[in-house]
């Protein structure tokens, strides 16, 4: 029974541990979109019906943790100006930076690859610019 009881603080402080190691494996990328005018809706409408789905079977296998989309509910200066923005959680270093992450999905997914390559050319000539941005959670005090 005291060999039990002594266990369950080094169990704890193992699972404690192996929890901060995986967090700090996990890498978040921020993307951002700014569109031509009057076209935001449509980027998005495109984006969410062929790319969001690769992202969802990298999630199925355990390559990207979390995507969450916003877009902004007020306008902003030029300059200043994005319409959408995706953050992806990887798992790791190892799979944000995969250029082949999601293509075994493709031909699963979407049964035209043409018409992919054309709506997705066709998402990519409304956009003014595109920036991903490479953030890190900072711990404020005792969080």
């Amino acid at each position: 029974m005291k060999i039990r009881f002594l266990l369950l603080p080094v169990f704890v402080l193992l699972v404690v541990s192996l929890n901060a190691q995986t967090n700090k494996e996990q890498f978040t990328i921020e993307n951002y979109y700014k569109v031509k005018w009057g076209f935001a809706e449509e980027f998005i409408d495109l984006w969410k019906a062929n790319h969001y789905p690769l992202l969802k079977k990298a999630i199925e296998k355990g390559d990207i943790i979390t995507v969450d989309a916003e877009k902004p509910k007020l306008h902003s200066g030029e300059d200043t100006r994005w319409d959408f923005k995706v953050t992806i959680v990887f798992k790791d270093t190892k799979a944000a930076f995969d250029p082949d992450l999601t293509t075994p999905y493709k031909k699963q997914i979407y049964p035209n690859l043409d018409k992919l390559a054309k709506d997705e050319q066709h998402r990519f000539e409304l956009l003014i610019s595109h920036w991903d941005v490479m953030t890190e959670k900072i711990v404020l005090g005792n969080q």
